[in-house]
């Protein structure tokens, strides 16, 4: 999770409803970046919607016929446990706010979980129950999914370099490494190979895991990059080329040139879109507040030192960026 070992000072909190570093213009341009050597974006069949965090809602279909929803770490319940006030408590117990889930998440048919941590994995385990969805994760996402009751047979595990086709989207699979803050460290850290001894019940009982990225490209539309923490392996990136890229933003330089050396692996997506900068303890409706341990400014300007052609867009939870890539209310 790529907020832990943030600054824990409430500090200054900065609104953002949309408008900043370009986001009311459309997600992608009409035609994709000169340098990038990628086709134009025209007639791309899905929508898109910020869930905050690193979480994501992808609709694929085209017009009127059927669509196909996937989520990306879908987070909506957001609970306090002090970890931007600076009481950060581990033992504050997991719960899920299932109506408010019914209402963001639909009814997936497959759920990505880029790690395990409660802000990546919370309300998973009550989605894949509540709907059949396919969980694509780690093998300790699979083991916490199992101890929390989700049938084996819902959840495929990967590692990195697979790449699934689910028929009207292919799914590419990245070996990923998650955040690491100002002491080169994080919460939470470890894996499972068996199923725990008791089934989690706090934000403690759920370890990272291992941290994957998610390409996902619908068919005739861009393809899309899902990262859940601000790092990454550069080996296991170089040659996914997506048309839009989910930047994770680092809260510390623990990272050695994490942005300019992101872009370059990337071939320099013709947008970027940074994610995991908001406070999700805050409820989705209030709209996103950054983190203080984040500086989005500086963030974009790295973007456009390191990448000139590619345009940065801030994402805000009450809008849907639709198949034809102009924002929708």
């Amino acid at each position: 999770m790529d907020t832990h070992g943030r600054p824990t000072s409430p500090g200054r909190r900065v609104l953002l409803r949309g408008a900043a570093l370009g986001a009311a213009a459309p997600l992608i341009p009409a035609a994709a970046s000169a340098d990038s050597g990628r086709r134009p974006a025209h007639g791309a069949a899905a929508s898109y919607r910020w869930l905050g965090t690193s979480g994501w809602r992808i609709d694929v279909g085209a017009g009127t016929g059927p669509k196909k929803t996937v989520l990306v770490d879908p987070y909506v319940t957001r609970f306090p446990t002090g970890l931007f006030s600076g009481r950060f408590d581990a033992a504050t117990p997991l719960r899920t706010d299932e109506a408010l889930v019914r209402r963001h998440a639909g009814r997936p048919e497959v759920v990505l979980v880029t790690h395990s941590h409660w802000d990546h994995f919370n309300d998973v385990p009550y989605l894949a129950r509540s709907t059949g969805a396919r969980v694509v994760g780690t093998e300790t996402t699979y083991h916490l999914l199992r101890a929390l009751g989700v049938d084996g047979g819902q959840i495929s595990v990967v590692k990195g370099g697979e790449v699934l086709d689910f028929g009207g989207y292919v799914v590419e699979v990245a070996a990923s490494l998650h955040s690491r803050n100002a002491k080169y460290s994080y919460f939470a850290p470890g894996t499972l190979h068996a199923p725990p001894a008791a089934a989690p019940k706090t934000v403690a009982d759920l370890p990272e895991g291992d941290t994957l990225s998610f390409k996902v490209t619908p068919a005739g539309g861009p393809s899309a990059l899902f990262m859940g923490a601000s790092n990454f392996d550069e080996r296991a990136f170089r040659g996914l080329a997506p048309d839009i890229a989910m930047v994770a933003v680092a809260s510390s330089r623990a990272t050695y040139q994490y942005v300019p050396r992101l872009l370059d692996a990337l071939g320099r997506p013709g947008v970027v879109v940074p994610v995991h900068w908001d406070d999700f303890e805050r409820p989705l409706s209030e709209g996103p507040v950054a983190d203080s341990g984040t500086d989005l400014d500086a963030f974009a300007a790295e973007v456009r030192r390191a990448s000139p052609r590619s345009r940065v867009v801030v994402p805000d939870y009450r809008t849907v960026y639709g198949a034809d890539f102009k924002d929708r209310p």
